[in-house]
């Protein structure tokens, strides 16, 4: 009896199903050698085979449906039948007679092209079947052969463990094969652990005490303990419902409290049964028993095509099956859905459903001679209408007007109206949304296309052979979604959905913003969960390092899609793909995440805005250290502030405000204040504590600041706190303005006068501008308007907003101000600054009625009152060049210039005649000589200390030339200053002319004119060759001392030509000084001016001739007065004769490299002057470099 090859139907189960028309040989079983199929129904499975398998029943079918058996097709046609071999039958055929490495070759070959038999999976994951256990039966389905069990050997080379390059000549491949061989033994460990689990989870089942479960029964008001077995199966169950459900962030902290499950793989749940029903199902179906799987038989059906009913096609869904496999379950679940939609669409489509029959009889009819140039769908469905594709499990196409993609022998699976008319799968339903009615209703509203009908009698199999010569691939993904046209707007989102994951990789990135509408558009379209978060994965990570324009336009996108979806899916697909990326390496990835923060602020849930997101903002700017993430983090965040609605928060936007500002990047400092602070200001000012809560929280810091920092105050956070306290000042005044008595008589009809462009301060940003704030400029200028009127004749009664910075706010901030230390600068600018910042917003009457009566009644300046008693010391303090700078420099009118100018006289003439410090005098002409537009002013006070009558004015005057000549110009130094100074310097009292020294002093140090710099230079000679100066020790201390800070930045000339031997007279002059205080003083003050000197190039004859003669006459005195300073300038003395000695010895080596030079200088003058005289002959220029004879 011969035995024919079961694989010899085609080369591979894909060509088999490729060619269902063919007519296939007569096979003969293996077993009973029967010489063809059984008689009667062509549906029938062959004698030999399994027992048949129910698709929809058994729990061990794949999700695929690829290993049941298939039914054999009957052509409608020709009525002629064929018959084919299922895979299950020859896998069973194999293992019967013990072809085991076959079998497994075979089972290899279609796990390889995605299927997956389950006789075969359940026989190779068997341990059982490979090695003999005493006692032990077989399984159930094991089929033994003669021999029994197989003997377990040490090793199995099968495919997947097979290391082919043993085989190679490469040299010694022992380490190579034993890794190959423990790989196998692992893999044979696990299948083994896996069955161990199984028994064990059947014996924990098994288990458990009988009595207290009699106990449960009889009392069901007591509920039985959860098992471990039991809590871990309702873990996964919802925890796949909460995914199902768009509820990611619960799913995720769900499975942070069960960290000892992995909810991905269902077997980790300890259990080799099926996966139950999903929550849903079992809700659905509640109180209804399901059959236990257990129960369930492998078992096929045949089906007479001639039986099915005429409008099997186009009929409702079919009733609910009772399924136990997952995927089937969810089929019905869809299905019994669409039952109750198109329940009332029945009776409207009774009429097409006829319509419909009829058209599928006509092309029944006409099938038999398709055209020669297409292969019509109804012909392929006709001749293969196989149960088995209502089964499978649509993985390329979720559409449901769409068929899925089966292996039925189709060579060519472009899909026309014709099929989606006669052939709407109900299986292509099952994963996806409701289809929508009127789509549905249009699509099948379109005539079918009709093709011309050939008189050729070409048999179907022949017509179809001959097709195959087309060249036309559908078995590749490409050429899969090739074949398909999308025939409704939901399958072109699928098909977008597939296809864009393989398209974006290929596009060069210069290009792939190109895309982003396109993957925009399909997340949001698209109708599964898991392909929108790909895809929206895909967009965050669609370049590399996106640019500004590329960052802009996936915000925009990102903004357009939370537009389209609403809050709940930005919530749940935007935000946890902004959260994967907050620690990316790339900022501008980084960047990309704080960007979207704020962009997507409005489109979200509140709850989620002021928890998660302002979380993950506060991470990003405490952690990154990206000067732009920062940034935009702030920018972010001034967003947020901007939406917010939760006061709990208040406390959290605070410290976020401090945090921000204490910021090291200038650039995120800027974002605070041009952002942050105008939008958390505003947030204040709706919760009412604005003036309430924030202003006073800054000033109690600024006041804790000054007392911690008696010794040492820190300046940079007394710059942060008066920096936030400025910006703040627009939405105080906005505050006023808004609850003022007059704020409802505002009114914006008729012509309303422009606000004056310098009315206020330029503002930071368009956020802190009082129009922006307010509304518009209009509605500001009318209350301005009302403003100014209500100040200057109403008054502030009723109006608590104002009354507060009156009463409250500006005493306080005087009373900072007479703390602070008056000799630092930085301190008194920015206090200045916000004084000058506070008056210009608030207006010139608020300025004039407000605040300069409570800085006038403090300092209390008056004629008769000059001396500075404890109850005005007040003038000594930071009040007097803040006041100066910051309050009367607000506006530059005459009445407001003289008013400055009678404040300084005042303020000079009051320190001078008390002979108080001058520290807050020389603040204010240090802070208003910063600009030119005051040194006019300025001079104008000097020269009336220059003509008052007290000499103590006038040295005062004359001190004060010494700051301000480094800011003027030198023409004002030489029409103004130089003229006052030689008026001083004849003054009758010494005093006044020894005052005027070190402006002389710093005159010689910074004016280039040199005729101006010889006045100064006389009067100086005159000072010190004067012989009515010879006994005055107060001016040549003023001398030594001016020289000595002057000398290094002076003129070379002047220094080495006067300043230097008058020092060396002065000194030669202590050596002979009797007064041994006077002489310790100016020896201590020559020590100081020369060690000054000695740092700048001196010449080597006024180094011998006046330097060093210098510092041996100061060494003489230090020998008696000081011995400490008498070492140092021994050493000074010996470095400068080391100086001079060295230069003799380069000066001798230089006269001769100076002679050299001069020989050679000649010789090239020589040379260039033979060149010259030179023709352009090549022959007489190479006469030139020839020797001479």
């Amino acid at each position: 009896m011969a035995s024919v090859n079961p694989f010899n139907l085609s080369d591979s189960e894909e060509e088999a199903e490729r060619r269902p028309n063919e007519t296939a040989a007569t096979e003969r079983s293996p077993s009973d050698g029967a010489p063809g199929p059984r008689s009667g129904n062509p549906f029938s499975p062959p004698a030999d085979a399994e027992p048949p398998t129910l698709l929809l029943s058994s729990n061990r079918t794949s999700p695929s449906g690829e290993g049941s058996v298939s039914i054999a097709a009957t052509t409608a046609m020709a009525g002629t039948t064929e018959t084919r071999i299922s895979v299950d039958g020859i896998a069973a055929q194999l293992l019967r007679d013990q072809y085991i490495l076959t079998a497994l070759e075979f089972h290899t070959e279609l796990l390889e092209g995605g299927r997956e038999l389950p006789r075969l999976r359940d026989y190779f994951s068997n341990p059982g079947n490979f090695e003999r256990q005493s006692g032990t039966p077989p399984a159930k389905d094991q089929v033994l052969g003669p021999g029994g069990p197989l003997n377990r050997a040490n090793s199995i080379s099968t495919l997947d463990s097979l290391d082919f390059a043993r085989y190679s000549d490469d040299g010694n491949r022992e380490s190579d094969e034993r890794l190959a061989v423990l790989e196998f033994e692992l893999r044979k460990a696990k299948e083994t652990i896996q069955a161990l689990r199984a028994n064990l989870t059947q014996a924990a089942e098994s288990e458990g005490p009988s009595q207290e479960r009699k106990n449960f029964k009889s009392s069901p008001e007591i509920q039985e303990p959860i098992r471990p077995l039991e809590k871990r199966a309702l873990n996964f169950l919802v925890n796949e419902y909460l995914l199902k459900n768009e509820h990611k962030l619960s799913s995720i902290t769900f499975s942070d409290e069960n960290d000892d499950q992995d909810f991905e793989l269902w077997d980790d749940v300890g259990l080799n049964i099926p996966k139950p029903p999903d929550l849903l199902h079992l809700y659905r179906n509640c109180g209804t028993p399901l059959p236990s799987p257990r129960d369930m038989a492998d078992v096929s059906v045949g089906v007479d095509f001639g039986d099915l009913p005429g409008n099997c096609i186009n009929q409702d869904p079919p009733k609910k099956l009772d399924l136990s496999h997952q995927q089937q379950t969810e089929v019905v679940q869809e299905l019994e859905y669409q039952i109750g939609l198109l329940g009332n669409e029945k009776q409207s489509l009774a009429e097409q459903i006829k319509k419909l029959q009829s058209e599928i009889q006509t092309l029944k009819r006409t099938v038999s001679s398709p055209p020669p140039a297409t292969l019509d769908l109804s012909f392929q469905k006709a001749s293969n209408p196989s149960p088995s594709s209502t089964t499978t499990t649509n993985t390329s196409s979720t559409d449901p007007l769409s068929v899925p993609p089966t292996d039925n022998g189709q060579y060519l699976d472009i899909r026309g109206v014709s099929e989606s008319e006669t052939n709407p799968d109900p299986s292509s339903t099952q994963t996806t949304s409701q289809p929508r009615p009127h789509s549905l209703h249009a699509l099948k509203s379109r005539p079918p296309v009709q093709f011309a009908q050939s008189n050729r009698k070409l048999s179907p199999a022949f017509l179809q052979a001959l097709l195959s010569f087309c060249r036309m691939c559908s078995d590749s993904r490409l050429g899969a979604e090739v074949s398909r046209i999308a025939d409704s707007e939901e399958s072109v989102m699928l098909m977008l959905g597939r296809c864009l994951p393989h398209i974006v990789p290929n596009v060069l990135l210069a290009k792939r913003e190109e895309l982003i509408p396109l993957i925009l558009c399909t997340a949001c379209l698209h109708p599964e969960s898991k392909e929108r978060d790909q895809l929206l994965h895909i967009l965050f990570n669609l370049i590399k390092r996106p640019d500004d324009e590329q960052r802009q336009m996936i915000l925009t996108g990102c903004v357009a899609f939370a537009r389209h979806v609403g809050p709940t899916r930005v919530e749940a697909e935007l935000l946890p793909q902004c959260w994967e990326q907050i620690n990316h390496k790339y900022p501008e990835r980084r960047l990309l995440v704080a960007e979207s923060c704020g962009a997507l602020a409005p489109y979200l849930p509140k709850e989620i805005r002021s928890s998660l997101v302002l979380s993950m903002l506060q991470q990003m700017l405490a952690e990154d250290k990206a000067d732009m993430v920062r940034e935009a983090v702030v920018k972010s965040l001034g967003i947020i502030m901007g939406y917010i609605d939760d006061a709990d928060k208040y406390s959290q936007g605070f410290e976020l405000m401090l945090l921000s500002l204490g910021d090291p990047s200038e650039r995120v400092v800027s974002a605070v204040h041009q952002v942050f602070i105008p939008a958390f200001a505003a947030w204040t000012t709706e919760l009412g504590t604005l003036q309430t809560a924030l202003f006073p929280s800054l000033l109690a810091r600024i006041e804790k600041l000054l007392m911690q920092g008696e010794h040492g105050l820190d300046e940079h956070k007394l710059h942060v706190f008066l920096s936030a306290l400025q910006s703040l000042i627009p939405p105080l005044f906005a505050v006023v303005l808004q609850n003022a008595p007059f704020t409802s008589r505002a009114k914006l009809n008729g012509d309303i006068a422009a606000i004056e462009v310098t009315r206020f301060p330029r503002p930071a940003s368009p956020l802190q501008d009082v129009a922006t704030i307010i509304g518009s400029r209009e509605m500001l200028s009318a209350l301005l308007l009302l403003y100014d009127y209500q100040l200057e004749h109403e008054g502030t009664t009723g109006w608590d907003s104002l009354l507060w910075v009156v009463n409250q706010l500006l005493p306080q901030l005087i009373e900072i101000v007479g703390r602070i230390n008056v000799a630092s600068s930085t301190c008194v600018h920015e206090f200045s600054r916000f004084f000058w910042r506070l008056c210009r917003t608030f207006g010139k009457i608020f300025t004039n009625t407000k605040v300069k009566p409570q800085f006038q009644e403090i300092l209390r300046l008056s004629e008769e009152n000059v001396d500075i008693s404890p109850g005005n010391d007040i003038l000594t303090k930071a009040t007097v060049p803040i006041y100066a700078t910051g309050v009367l420099t607000c506006y530059n009118q005459d009445e407001d210039r003289k008013l400055l100018v009678g404040f300084l006289e005042d303020v000079m003439t009051t320190l001078s005649l008390s002979h108080a410090p001058l520290d807050s005098l020389k603040a204010s002409f240090v802070e208003l000589g910063a600009n030119p537009v005051y040194h006019e002013l300025l001079l104008t006070v000097l020269w009336y200390g220059v003509v008052h009558t007290s000499a103590l004015v006038r040295c005062t005057a004359a001190r004060m030339f010494e700051l301000l000549v480094k800011g003027v110009n030198e023409t004002l130094v030489a029409q103004r200053v130089v003229p006052a100074l030689i008026t001083l310097s004849s003054d009758p009292e010494i005093s006044v002319r020894i005052s005027t020294i070190p402006a002389f002093g710093t005159i010689m140090e910074t004016v280039t004119q040199k005729e101006l710099l010889e006045r100064v230079k006389m009067q100086l000679a005159s000072f010190l060759e004067d012989p009515q100066y010879q006994d005055q020790h107060s001016l040549h201390m003023e001398i030594i001392r001016t020289f000595g800070r002057v000398g290094p930045n002076a003129e070379p000339r002047f220094r080495d030509e006067f300043v230097l031997p008058h020092l060396h007279k002065l000194a030669l002059a202590n050596n002979s000084q009797t007064v041994e205080s006077k002489r310790i003083d100016v020896a201590t003050q020559l020590f100081e001016a020369y060690s000054a000197l000695s740092c700048c190039f001196i010449s080597e004859e006024v180094m011998v001739n006046h330097f060093l003669p210098g510092l041996r006459c100061l060494r003489a005195d230090m020998e008696q007065l000081s011995p400490e300073h008498e070492v140092i300038l021994s050493s000074m003395i010996k470095e400068c004769e080391i100086k001079v000695e060295s230069r003799g010895m380069a000066d001798a080596q230089g006269s001769m490299s100076i002679a050299s030079s001069l020989v050679g200088e000649d010789a090239k003058t020589k040379f260039l002057s033979k060149m010259g005289q030179l023709t352009t002959s090549g022959a007489m220029l190479a006469n030139v470099f020839q020797r001479k004879k």
